[in-house]
C-alpha cells in the first residue's frame, strides 16, 4: 500500500483496518439479510433482496474471461464506446471554438492566476482559474495540472474558489493548474440532483446524466490546457476529491492524454452503491447510465495501463473500505496483466480520516503526479498558503453571460431520436426492425437477455384462480385468472396490465371490449396491485436500478412478458386470439410487451401518456423513439387508443396508414 503516512500510523491504521473492515462486512451482512421469499413479499422487500444480488452479479464479472493483456486490448475500442454512450457521449460532440477568455489576473509572489471561461460547446460556459508559475524559464513548457473540484458550495463565486489551495501548490512546484467549475456549484448555477431533487426521471429516459457534462467539459480544459503556450501537451494529469474524484475517472477513462490520475474519494463498486445503499449518500453526477450492464470498476479499468493512484480515507462513509479493498483487488489484476510490477503503475492510498480534502490526501496526490509527470522522488510538504477572496476569482465578476445553456443542458446534451416515419410498407419493415433492435440494444437490454422461465402458470379456464410467478429470481408478479364462460371458450382471452391503485379481485370497468363471459388475466406488476411501491426520499430503489441498467418500469414490461411466456404451450396457440390492455402507463407497457411478443394479436391503451418523458420510464428510450412511434411498432395488429388528446398521436396513425392493420383513436368515454 502507498502512503506518505510516517510508519506509526500507517501501522496503526493497517492494525485497525481489517477489524474495521470486518465490522462492517458484519453489519453489511446483518443489514442486507434477505427476507425469506414468499408470495406475499412486498415490493419493498424484494427489489432491495433482488438489487442487491443483481449488483452482486455484476460485479462478479469483471475480466471475466479475461487472462491476459491481447484479450482486454481487444476489446478496448468497444468499451471505450460503451462507455461514452453511457454518459451520452457517443457519438464524441463537435469540438465547437472555445471562445477562450482571460479577463483578469492576480499576481502573487511566485505565482499568477488568471480568471478565464471558455464554452465547452456553444453557450455551455465553462469557468476556472489557471494557475502559473510567475517565473517560467524561456521557451520551457511545464506538465498541466487539471482539478475538478469536489461539492463545495461557494455561490456566485464557484466551487473552485474553495479548492484554490491545489493550484498555488501545482503552481508553485512548477506545474500549470486549471481549477474548474462544475456544472451546478458553478459561476453559473445548473443542476446535478435532477432525479431525487427534481423528480425528473426523464433524464433516465433522455439518456441524460450530468456526469457527462462534467466529462465533457473537462475533456474541452484539457483542449484549452493544451492551447497554451506554457503547458506541455505531452504531460497532463487529472485529479479531484468527491464529486471531483468521480470526475477524475470520468475524464481519464474518456481522454488518453490524461498521462497521470488521481481520483480521491471518487468511486465505490456496485455491492457498496446498490446492496449497501450508499447510492443514497450520492448526486446524480456521481453516476453514469450503466446502460451495458458494466461491473462498476470497468470505468477505472479504462485508465489502464496509464498510472492511477486512487485515494480515500478510511472511515469515509460514502466510500466505504470494504469497496476500496474488492476495487483494488480487480484492478491490481488488471495492472498485472501488463506489468508485474503494479506499485508503480497502480496503487490504493488510504489515510484515517472521513470524507475530507485532508492534507496527508494531499500530499499523496502531489507525490504521485511529481514521479509520473516530472520523474521526481521524495517527500513533499504542502506551506501554508495565503487564500484569496472568492469574489476576486470570479470569470464573470458581474453579470452572467445571457446565451448561457448550461440551466437547461439537460434538454439539449444528448441528441434526441428525430424519428422520420416511413413512407411505405417496406420502409416500415426496415424501420420497424431497427427500432426494435435499437430498444434491446439500449433501452430494454436485460429483457432481450431475460433467459427464458421454465415455470408455467397453473391456469384452469373452467374455474379461474390467483397465483404469483416469479420473473426473475426474486422478484414476484400476481396475476389473478377470470375463467371464461363455456360459450366463450373460443372467444378472445384478455391480459390486463394493471396500474398503480388497481385492484386484482375484479374486472377493470375502463376497458368495454371485455364482457361478463370473457376469460381475463390480470397481471399486478410491481407497483400495482397488492405490490405496492414504497421508495421514499431519496428514492433508493428508482435510483439504483439504473445503476444495473433497468428502470422500474423496464422490470414491470418483465414481469409482463414473463407472465405470457409462462403461460401454457397450450394456451399460447388456443383458438381464440389474445388481446393485451392497460390504462394509463400500464397501456404503453402492455403496447411494449405486444411489440415484443407475437402471440397478442391485439392492443388497447387507455388514457396512455403521449411520451415518456411522463412515463413509462425506460433506459436510453427517448434516443430511439417516443411513444406514439412505439404504438406504431404494434402494426399490422389491432390497435386501440382511448385519450382526449388525439392530436399528439397523429403518428400513430401516419404509420399505421403506411403499415397497414387497424388503429382506432377515440375519445375517452
Amino acid at each position: 500500500m502507498y502512503s506518505y503516512l510516517g510508519d506509526t500510523s500507517l501501522a496503526l491504521f493497517r492494525f485497525l483496518g481489517p477489524a474495521l473492515v470486518l465490522q462492517s462486512a458484519l453489519l453489511s451482512a446483518l443489514s442486507a439479510a434477505p427476507s425469506p421469499p414468499g408470495p406475499q413479499m412486498e415490493a419493498a422487500e424484494q427489489l432491495p433482496t433482488f438489487l442487491g444480488r443483481e449488483a452482486r452479479r455484476l460485479d462478479a464479472q469483471f475480466l471475466e474471461g479475461i487472462t491476459n493483456r491481447a484479450q482486454w486490448e481487444a476489446g478496448r475500442q468497444t468499451r471505450r464506446q460503451q462507455y461514452l454512450e453511457m454518459l451520452g457521449l457517443w457519438p464524441l460532440p463537435e469540438r465547437t471554438p472555445l471562445n477562450a477568455v482571460v479577463v483578469g489576473n492576480i499576481e502573487q509572489d511566485a505565482l499568477r492566476i488568471e480568471k478565464v471561461h471558455f464554452q465547452s460547446r456553444p453557450g455551455l460556459y465553462v469557468t476556472g482559474n489557471l494557475f502559473l508559475p510567475r517565473q517560467q524559464p524561456a521557451e520551457a513548457k511545464l506538465p498541466g495540472v487539471l482539478y475538478v473540484c469536489g461539492h463545495s458550495g461557494r455561490g456566485r463565486d464557484g466551487n473552485k474558489t474553495a479548492f484554490q489551495h491545489h493550484g498555488q501548490w501545482f503552481a508553485s512546484h512548477g506545474y500549470v493548474c486549471l481549477i474548474i467549475d462544475t456544472l451546478q456549484l458553478g459561476e453559473i448555477a445548473a443542476i446535478h440532483h435532477g432525479t431525487y431533487r427534481y423528480n425528473r426521471w426523464w433524464w433516465q429516459a433522455r439518456g441524460y446524466t450530468p456526469a457527462g457534462v462534467e466529462c465533457w467539459n473537462g475533456i474541452r480544459a484539457l483542449d484549452y490546457m493544451q492551447s497554451r503556450p506554457e503547458v506541455d501537451p505531452e504531460r497532463l494529469a487529472v485529479t479531484g476529491i468527491s464529486g471531483g474524484g468521480a470526475a477524475s475517472f470520468w475524464i481519464a477513462a474518456a481522454d488518453e492524454r490524461v498521462k497521470v490520475a488521481v481520483p480521491v474519494s471518487g468511486m465505490s463498486d456496485l455491492e457498496d452503491y446498490v446492496g449497501g445503499k450508499v447510492v443514497n449518500g450520492h448526486c446524480d453526477c456521481m453516476f453514469l447510465i450503466n446502460t451495458f450492464q458494466w461491473p462498476w470498476t470497468q470505468i477505472a479499468a479504462l485508465v489502464a495501463p496509464r498510472p492511477l493512484l486512487f485515494a480515500n480515507s478510511g472511515h469515509d462513509t460514502i466510500f466505504p473500505m470494504t469497496g476500496n479493498e474488492r476495487i483494488r483487488a480487480r484492478l491490481e489484476r488488471l495492472y498485472g496483466l501488463y506489468t508485474n510490477r503494479t506499485d508503480r503503475l497502480f496503487d490504493i492510498a488510504v489515510t484515517p480520516g472521513g470524507h475530507d480534502d485532508n492534507p496527508e490526501l494531499r500530499l499523496m496526490a502531489f507525490r504521485w503526479i511529481n514521479r509520473h509527470l516530472k520523474n521526481e522522488e521524495g517527500p513533499v510538504s504542502e506551506p501554508e498558503l495565503p487564500k484569496i477572496d472568492g469574489p476576486m476569482l470570479r470569470a464573470f465578476p458581474d453579470t452572467l453571460p445571457a446565451d448561457e445553456v448550461n440551466t437547461r443542458i439537460d434538454e439539449v446534451f444528448v441528441p434526441m431520436a428525430t424519428n422520420q416515419l416511413p413512407r411505405t410498407t417496406e420502409e416500415y419493415r426496415h424501420w420497424r426492425a431497427g427500432k426494435i433492435k435499437e430498444l434491446l440494444r439500449i433501452a430494454l437490454r436485460p429483457i432481450a437477455e431475460q433467459r427464458p422461465t421454465s415455470l408455467q402458470l397453473p391456469l384452469d379456464w373452467r374455474k379461474g384462480g390467483a397465483g404469483h410467478l416469479s420473473s426473475e429470481p426474486g422478484l414476484e408478479v400476481s396475476w389473478r385468472l377470470f375463467p371464461a364462460q363455456p360459450e366463450r371458450a373460443n372467444g378472445p382471452a384478455w391480459l390486463i396490465v394493471l396500474d398503480e391503485g388497481e385492484s386484482l379481485d375484479t374486472k377493470p370497468a375502463w376497458l368495454k371490449e371485455v364482457t361478463a363471459n370473457d376469460a381475463v388475466l390480470l397481471i399486478a406488476t410491481h407497483g400495482a396491485g397488492p405490490l405496492p411501491l414504497v421508495d421514499p426520499p431519496p428514492y433508493y430503489l428508482q435510483r439504483s436500478l439504473p445503476l444495473l441498467g433497468r428502470t422500474l418500469d423496464s422490470c414491470r414490461l418483465a414481469n409482463v412478458l414473463a407472465v405470457i411466456r409462462a403461460l401454457p404451450d397450450g394456451q399460447r396457440r388456443r383458438s381464440g386470439p389474445w388481446h393485451i390492455a392497460g390504462r394509463r402507463t400500464a397501456g404503453v407497457i402492455a403496447a411494449y410487451a405486444a411489440l415484443l411478443d407475437a402471440h397478442l394479436s391485439k392492443v388497447v391503451a387507455v388514457d396512455p401518456p403521449a411520451s415518456h418523458r411522463e412515463g413509462p420510464i425506460f433506459l436510453n428510450v427517448l434516443r430511439v423513439l417516443d411513444i406514439p412511434e412505439a404504438f406504431g411498432l404494434v402494426a399490422p395488429r389491432s390497435l386501440t387508443l382511448r385519450t382526449d388528446r388525439k392530436e399528439l398521436f397523429q403518428a400513430t396513425s401516419e404509420i399505421y396508414r403506411v403499415a397497414g392493420g387497424v388503429c382506432k383513436v377515440e375519445p375517452l368515454p
